[in-house]
């Protein structure tokens, strides 16, 4: 059966099979309008298929193949949420989710799907926020701190095994309970390299100790993270992400767009820095249960780079962090290819689905289609056939109804966007960053006293002392010598004070000495995937 070429003539009245799957989706409350019912090749604008409001924080996720309309369907889905008061997230992975900020521009074929699918379409742009990982690329600067990061992310980004990863939370627990902050990467490379030094070894003995060859295998993946143009994503100041929460002055939800083209041959990295944004937000936001609407809706694009080489342990955070967010009001869909890409643990809970077209080019591909045909619920479609037929703009879909039950499968031809469908001119998009309230609070970087100025000045005034022993000892042997020689000497003038009483007696040494002192034992208490939970 076909569904996608565009019939001429009028659609004639549903009956049994289309008629029941039209029901499934007449909801009462508040709905997200997603497109019209396709059925035997025929598009039905009088069978709306819909998602309640209220079902949008029990996660989703967006598939199909490349080109078939995936990021469109994002767009369509944030500008109603926004319309309706909801902040949304997205990630910008190719730079042309930018024109949600603008009108759509009217054309021929905007009022032949609008025609289509019965919808009033009026050109509106949406309030946006653009951000940028580490200030590479337009938008507002995105950083973390190390600390704030944790060890279990940053395993992930710098692809440590198990055994590494376990050394680096060894590394972050020292550095908790001495007081040395780890803000940036330079940070943590010091604390590596002191706790493998002559000095630094003996810290760690008592609870595992960490072998020089880890920490060599550390230190080499920070250098060659950084060799990447990686190390601006750490430091300060910390982006706090409340930020996406927010609402514009007319009561509609902030579209926060994470500007990524830059960066996206660093998939590893912003993938594993939008688990960072999500564990945040998490840990942070009060438990609230079912909402009438949610307080964010975060689309995780390219989420199979998420799970490549995930370690088990991390896999199961990202299963229980993604089922537990819901009941502080937060909704995710996953967006990425086949169905497959994602864990079965957390393919079960996304319970909304819209699967773009799949092909069968390959052996691999269908056996893919045959995988993603058995994750749907029994339907009157042979949907094989039909995911192998949509045309760029279709999908099949299934939601959850305001009873929590999942609807029947829809074939869908979807509506247009109403914002612009492609990304907006350079130099808007710069002054709208620009323009933003939160540019100034971001945009400059701060290098404060941390873990790296803290550790030089202890090996500073440590390297300083040993000189000053060694060179009393020397006036020692002198005094001797001349005491033995009988010789009277006149009382030398004072001298000035050496290097190492200077720094020894500096206020930024007893400042360094009384803060490791009252820190001593205090250990920054840590989420699920050991990111510092910060105080709002």
């Amino acid at each position: 059966m076909s569904v996608s070429e565009p019939s001429t003539q009028p659609p004639a009245p549903l009956a049994g099979p289309a008629a029941e799957i039209a029901a499934g989706y007449a909801f009462d409350g508040a709905a997200l309008d997603l497109g019209a019912l396709l059925w035997d090749g025929v598009c039905h604008p009088d069978a709306p298929v819909r998602i309640p409001l209220p079902m949008l924080n029990r996660h989703g996720l967006v598939a199909g193949a490349t080109g078939t309309g995936k990021t469109k369907t994002l767009q369509l889905i944030a500008e109603q949420l926004s319309a309706h008061g909801v902040p949304v997230f997205l990630a910008d992975i190719k730079g042309d989710v930018s024109g949600v900020s603008a009108p759509g521009e009217d054309g021929e074929r905007v009022r032949e799907r609008a025609a289509q699918v019965g919808q009033e379409w009026r050109g509106t742009g949406f309030p946006c926020e653009f951000y940028g990982l580490g200030g590479i690329g337009p938008g507002i600067p995105v950083r973390s701190t190390v600390t704030g990061f944790g060890p279990v992310l940053l395993s992930k980004v710098l692809q440590l095994n198990r055994t590494q990863e376990q050394s680096l939370g060894l590394i972050f627990h020292y550095a908790d309970s001495k007081g040395l902050e780890l803000v940036d990467l330079k940070d943590l490379r010091a604390v590596v390299a002191f706790l493998v030094s002559d000095v630094g070894k003996a810290e760690l003995k008592g609870i595992g100790g960490l072998s020089t060859v880890t920490a060599g295998v550390i230190l080499r993946s920070i250098t060659a993270f950084e060799q990447q143009g990686a190390g601006g994503f750490f430091g300060e100041p910390e982006f706090d992400t409340s930020e996406f929460l927010r609402t514009a002055a007319d009561g509609r939800g902030t579209v926060s767009v994470l500007e990524l083209p830059a960066v996206q041959d660093k998939p590893q990295l912003f993938s594993t820095f939008l688990m960072w944004m999500l564990a945040d937000l998490y840990e942070d936001l009060p438990e609230v249960g079912d909402l009438e609407k949610p307080k964010l809706v975060f689309f995780f694009d390219e989420a199979h780079l998420l799970f490549n080489g995930a370690s088990q342990a991390f896999l199961e955070s990202v299963t229980q962090t993604v089922r537990l967010i819901r009941s502080k009001g937060v909704g995710v869909f996953f967006v990425t290819q086949t169905p497959k890409d994602v864990p079965s643990d957390v393919l079960g809970q996304l319970g909304n689905r819209v699967q773009h077209a799949l092909r069968a080019f390959t052996p691999d591909d269908a056996k893919a289609l045959k995988a993603t045909v058995r994750t749907f619920p029994k339907s009157p479609y042979d949907l094989e056939e039909v995911l192998t037929g949509l045309g760029t703009g279709e999908a099949v879909i299934t939601v959850l109804s305001e009873r929590g039950a999942p609807t029947p499968v829809a074939a869908t031809r979807l509506r247009a966007p109403e914002s612009l469908m492609g990304p907006v001119d350079a130099a808007a998009l710069d002054a709208a960053v620009k323009a933003s309230p939160l540019y100034g609070r971001y945009a400059e970087a701060v290098d404060r006293e941390s873990a790296y100025e803290k550790l030089t000045a202890e090996q500073l005034a440590a390297e300083a002392a040993a000189l000053e022993a060694a060179a009393a000892k020397e006036s020692a042997k002198e005094a001797t010598k001349a005491q033995a020689q009988g010789g009277a000497r006149a009382p030398r003038q004072k001298e000035e004070p050496s290097l190492a009483e200077q720094v020894v007696g500096s206020g930024i040494f007893t400042s360094l000495a009384r803060s490791i002192g009252t820190q001593l034992g205090r250990e920054i208490s840590r989420s699920i995937f050991g990111t510092a939970r910060r105080k709002r």
